[in-house]
């Protein structure tokens, strides 16, 4: 598999930040999103998009880390 162009990764980026606006506009909601999702997938190579989901997971982690702060379990450390 060669590297994709310039122009296949800017086709990427987009419909990655597509999709992403969609989710954030409908709370997550993927169904509502499945068209934009098809063509995230489409338009980028497998890998990218497994490690593009996993990022985005890992920017909503940090983003309540940020915001609420670290809660640890009420029975961690307890026995």
């Amino acid at each position: 598999m060669s590297a994709p162009t310039m122009e296949e990764r800017k086709a990427c980026w987009g419909a990655r930040d597509e999709f992403w606006q969609c989710l954030d506009r409908h709370a997550e909601d993927g169904s509502k999103c499945a068209e934009l999702r098809r063509g995230f997938e489409g338009r980028c190579p497998q890998q990218w998009v497994k490690y593009f989901d996993k990022r985005r997971d890992f920017l909503k982690y940090k983003k309540k880390l940020e915001t609420e702060g670290y809660n640890p379990p009420e029975a961690a450390g307890k026995s």
